[in-house]
């Protein structure tokens, strides 16, 4: 068995090396009636750039985007800075230089990747695939008899934080950079899903489309691993397949099928404030041209985030949510779960859970009321502040290297919810509800509990579950997403997720002594 991880383990690196190094392979040569339609397409009216672009790059083979997206970013940015000192703001093109160079070295593409999808797909996400699967079915029979236990976990070095652990790291980390700053680069990935792309939207796949599909199809083989490993647990089971539902479906095949039938690109689970951009002036704009489907979307995402999502969280607790239909969630619980351990549950870093969480959601919400009030008072500033400032801040740190950067690509470092715990200010503002207003609770029976950690260690949260359960004591805590793995993995069947009477919630700050109510008083009043 051993024999086949370490083949599987082989595999997988093999195709991951190949799909690392696309990145700056290839070749690219534009033709003059490829980048004619492009302009055309793109309506680009800059005289300077279309001039740049045929004398540097037209017509010229380059090897590598290493070669090819420095001409195009120094074309945009010589362009755009001559139209602005000569006050030719309808000439500026506002696409940032990498995007552009990323379109334009779509249409470049000429080389053996570009012709050889299907089998580049096979050499990346197909040796990925089998190499991943390989490593991981042989635990059917390593793990022996059903049931979590605690032993070796912090022996593996793809578990704790060893030579693996860190090759994921810094894989995670320079992908979500690629993704976000250097799209360029992810040119070649995007030819290896074409035929995906163009089957479901009718268009050529773009570097946002290569996420969604990775992440789909990451969670997808994660998910087989923990079919396996929790196969005891029926709640562990059922969860899995929601979030892989809700991520395939909602998040990924509905919004592509949308764009071929016309209508916005639009996740109908992702709820603001995670979906910060959801109130954009230029999303506004565009959901309201779109006619009908356009206004639906518009209630839908109001009605999400106002009523349905606390009310799901009042009967439900933010599980609801957080463990059974987001993104972030399910690529967490997915992904994610062999890191779940690195969470700390230092008293520290609860205290910056509280200010930094709670603050990203502050300035979401600032930053949607200025948003909302430059979109009906039609002004660009709010009390002398550029809205798009913010947006752009907002987007930047909180968007892109928080949620993305950190957020994911320190899943092997700092455990597997970084994002959910630390910055997401939809997770805030469920926790506001579940903590004051929930129905939703961890019972826990104190009298059972043999204090073996396994609940503590294994809490993604970073909540210090044998604390509570050692008195006895409900779990009320805004953090909790109620992923029901600390149950999962407690060998004594001492702690149970609960939706009972708000009146049957017992106070985290109270000891339980026992069920005796009058002798709690009487201890009450001494």
């Amino acid at each position: 068995m051993k024999a086949i991880k370490n083949t599987g383990l082989v595999i997988f690196l093999i195709g991951l090396g190949i799909f690392t190094a696309l990145t700056v392979v290839g070749t690219f040569k534009l033709t003059q009636d490829d980048f004619n339609e492009f302009v055309s397409d793109n309506g680009i009216k800059s005289d300077l750039f279309i001039k740049a672009i045929e004398t540097t790059v037209v017509g010229k083979e380059f090897d590598g985007m290493m070669a090819f997206s420095p001409k195009v970013v120094a074309a945009l940015e010589n362009a755009n800075a001559e139209h602005k000192i000569n006050k030719e703001y309808k000439k500026v093109i506002y696409t940032n230089p990498h995007d552009m160079a990323a379109m334009i070295g779509k249409k470049a593409g000429s080389g053996f990747i570009a012709k050889n999808k299907g089998l580049m797909w096979f050499l990346t996400f197909g040796l990925g695939i089998l190499g991943a699967l390989f490593f991981i079915l042989p635990n059917v029979v390593l793990l022996g008899p059903k049931g979590i236990k605690n032993n070796g976990i912090y022996l593996e070095n793809a578990t704790n934080r060893g030579w693996m652990a860190w090759m994921v790291f810094i894989f995670l980390v320079a992908f979500y950079l690629v993704l976000y700053f250097r799209s360029e680069y992810a040119v070649n990935w995007t030819y290896l899903v074409d035929p995906i792309s163009e089957s479901l939207s009718g268009n050529p796949a773009g570097h946002w489309f290569v996420y969604g599909f990775m992440y789909c199809t990451v969670m997808t083989v994660m998910a087989v691993r923990m079919y396996i490993k929790y196969r005891h647990n029926v709640y562990q089971m059922v969860r899995t397949t929601s979030v892989l539902f809700f991520q395939i479906i909602f998040a990924f095949l509905i919004p592509e099928i949308m764009v071929r039938l016309q209508m916005p690109y639009y996740d109908f689970k992702n709820a603001f404030p995670l979906d910060y951009d959801f109130f954009f002036q230029w999303n506004l704009r565009s959901l309201i041209n779109s006619g009908g489907i356009g206004i639906f979307i518009l209630v839908w995402g109001t009605v999400l985030t106002l009523v349905i999502v606390p009310v799901m969280v009042y009967f439900f607790g933010k599980r609801w949510y957080c463990s059974w239909v987001c993104g972030c969630g399910g690529l967490a619980e997915t992904l994610g779960d062999p890191y779940r351990q690195h969470s700390s549950k230092t008293l520290f870093s609860w205290r910056v859970e509280r200010w930094l969480i709670h603050g990203v959601l502050v300035f979401a919400v600032g930053m949607t009321l200025m948003t909302l009030y430059s979109f009906f008072a039609e002004s660009g500033t709010v009390l002398g502040i550029k809205t798009s400032n913010v947006q752009n801040t907002y987007s930047l740190l909180i968007g892109s290297i928080f949620a993305g950067v950190i957020g994911t690509g320190f899943y092997p470092i700092f455990g597997n919810r970084v994002w959910c715990r630390f910055g997401c200010p939809l997770a805030a503002y469920l926790g506001f509800v579940q903590r004051f207003k929930s129905r939703f609770r961890i019972t826990t029976n104190g009298g059972q509990c043999i204090s073996c950690g396994n609940c503590s260690t294994y809490c993604e949260q970073g909540i210090d579950v044998r604390a509570y359960a050692q008195k006895g004591e409900n779990i009320i805590r805004s953090s909790c997403v109620g992923c029901g793995i600390c149950s999962a993995v407690c060998p004594r069947g001492v702690l149970k997720l609960e939706n009972g009477p708000e009146k049957g919630r017992i106070n985290p700050t109270q000891v339980l002594l026992g069920n005796d109510v009058d002798l709690m008083n009487l201890v009450n009043q001494k």
